[in-house]
């Protein structure tokens, strides 16, 4: 063998350890959350968007979100979340298992105007039916004006 097939193949080695060690510590799951509800005079071609908002740093941030096209006014919405906390490495470990939105987000949207926003407590607002899943407690309604133009 050459010396750089050597060196070739002792890098995949060693990309191979770091691959399998680093995905031996992804034991973190991803957890949803589920809002349902209906829209009352929901404009032509308009969404649902649910947006999850952390605390990170003492500021609020977006960083997961889904949108969903309405059909008949009532929509069902579930979000995926990592759960691991972005935390630092302790003895070998990525963090914890519990990170989870602060608030939540549901806004009804055309283009780029938005008819209505209605702002969560994740805490308050949500429970949890089963492991993994947090579902909202109650059913929530977002508006828009009879003629939106």
């Amino acid at each position: 063998m050459s010396k750089i097939s050597k060196i070739g193949s002792g890098l995949v080695g060693i990309c191979a350890i770091i691959s399998a060690t680093s995905s031996s510590y992804a034991a973190c799951p991803t957890a949803f959350v589920v809002v349902k509800g209906q829209v009352e005079n929901a404009p032509h071609k308009s969404i649902v968007r649910v947006q999850l908002v952390y605390l990170r740093q003492q500021t609020e941030q977006i960083e997961d979100s889904s949108d969903m096209s309405l059909e008949g006014g009532t929509y069902t919405i579930k979000v995926p979340y990592y759960t691991q906390s972005r935390g630092p490495v302790v003895n070998g470990q990525f963090g914890k298992c519990n990170r989870k939105p602060k608030t939540v987000i549901v806004s009804l949207v055309q283009d780029d105007h938005e008819y209505d926003r209605i702002s969560l407590d994740f805490a308050r607002d949500f429970t949890m039916p089963y492991p993994g899943t947090y579902a909202l407690r109650s059913e929530i309604v977002l508006h828009a004006p009879l003629d939106p133009h």
